[in-house]
């Protein structure tokens, strides 16, 4: 009997990827553990291996097609004394590009529905259709796609009305059609609406799987994370020394260690000093983490993405210099293991490289904060009533404030502080 390979979830947050490339063509004979294809997921390309053994009879899914379901059939694979693919095999899983048929439920009539759904419809039909935002928690946007449930028909009970876990998990499946979506953005009211115009020479570009889970995680986290942000004039003099000192003998051993390896360091180090900012929120619980892992943020081709060092608070700047130096080339090329980019408790930007002197990131949920980096500037500073230059870094927190607030913010800006001027203190 033939055997469906099966598009796998290579990440707990993946519902389809992209069938970047194909490692085998129809009549090879592939063994367990070989590669067969190659995916592109929210996060990184990566490559797939086959669980049994057997002959490729058919290939479903071309390479370079987007948008693949996660358990859809990729291709099949004939197994030893078959010769052909049986008709329909792969038929209860069409490709992508195919478009599902929808089913429309029978109307019930109005005399058989209850008066409370009966009522609320047509309301949340209006909300809907005015464009007024639906506020509710990101775990219950997920479960309510997940069981088709409309989210504009339920009443929320959270905060302000904002619909939580417990609001959707009641909920029955289909309670409102939901409205066509409008094909382009509503203008604000009394705003004239204002068409995207191109020109000869202009070019479209398609996005990335990775620049548009970017835009989805960016937007929904600036939307439903309560931000604010906290500002540091830090002096670097001693850590660029106690830099220099430590290059002098790392040389020897082929690290060269830079000024955001030194800031993984003492971020580390000050997160082991404030375990209630090294957590997480969910609807029913903090979650303070037992590890401190540092995630970074590497700028790529395809986008944006943060590959961790784990347990950075126990490991010496020579360490960590050494794994992000193989971590950032391995991110620019994709080939970073799951385990490397996801999870972490923090995030560091840094542009200080690009002359970027201050700017406010945006925080990476499920983190509660992140830290942007400025560059390194030689300005004049008051020193016991007198000027005097000094390398100034300005570095801005930002913090979700639903775990931490902002005194535990500055506290903990106060501990970093004492280990970038201080860096003698991150080896005691």
């Amino acid at each position: 009997m033939s055997i469906n390979i099966l598009m796998p979830a290579l990440s707990p947050t993946m519902t389809e990827g992209k069938l970047a490339k194909w490692h085998v063509k129809v009549g090879d004979t592939v063994t367990s553990g070989q590669v067969v294809c190659e995916i592109e997921t929210d996060k990184a390309t990566m490559e797939v291996e086959a669980v049994d053994e057997g002959k490729i009879g058919q290939i479903v899914v071309p390479e370079g097609t987007e948008g693949v379901k996660v358990n859809a059939v990729i291709a099949i694979l004939l197994e030893e004394g078959e010769t052909s693919v049986p008709a329909g095999a792969a038929a209860a899983s069409p490709p992508p590009q195919a478009p599902e048929a929808k089913t429309e439920p029978a109307p019930v009539p109005a005399a058989l529905k209850p008066a409370a759904a009966t009522a609320a419809q047509p309301a949340a039909a209006a909300a809907v259709a005015r464009g007024q935002r639906i506020f509710a928690s990101p775990l219950a946007r997920r479960i309510a796609a997940e069981k088709g449930v409309n989210l504009a028909a339920i009443k929320g009970s959270g905060p302000n009305g904002r619909i939580v876990k417990a609001d959707v998990e009641g909920a029955k499946p289909g309670v409102v059609p939901a409205p066509t979506a409008p094909s382009a953005p509503r203008p604000m009211p009394g705003t004239p609406a204002r068409p995207l115009i191109t020109a000869p020479g202009d070019q479209r570009v398609p996005h990335t799987a990775v620049r548009k889970v970017i835009a989805r995680r960016m937007l929904e986290s600036k939307q439903t994370v309560p931000h604010f942000y906290l500002t540091v004039e830090l002096e670097i003099d001693a850590l660029l020394a106690g830099r220099q000192a430590i290059n002098d003998v790392a040389r020897k051993l082929g690290a060269k260690v830079s000024v955001n390896d030194m800031m993984i360091k003492a971020c580390a180090k000050a997160l082991r000093d404030h375990p209630e900012c090294n957590a997480s929120w969910t609807e029913d619980e903090m979650i303070q983490y037992g590890a401190v892992d540092i995630s970074v943020a590497v700028a790529t081709d395809r986008g944006l993405i943060t590959p961790i060092v784990r347990n950075a608070d126990m490991k010496g700047v020579a360490q960590i210099s050494v794994e992000m130096k193989d971590l950032a080339g391995r991110a620019k090329t994709g080939k970073l293991k799951l385990e490397e980019f996801q999870g972490g408790g923090f995030t560091i930007s840094n542009l200080g490289m690009f002359g970027v002197k201050e700017f406010a990131a945006i925080i990476n949920p499920p983190q509660a904060m992140i830290l942007a980096v400025g560059a390194g500037e030689e300005r004049v500073v008051v020193r016991n009533g007198e000027m005097a230059v000094r390398q100034m870094m300005s570095c801005t927190l930002a913090v979700d404030h639903r775990v931490v607030d902002g005194a535990m913010g500055a506290q903990f800006l106060q501990t970093l502080r004492a280990y970038v001027e201080q860096p003698a203190a991150m080896l005691v």
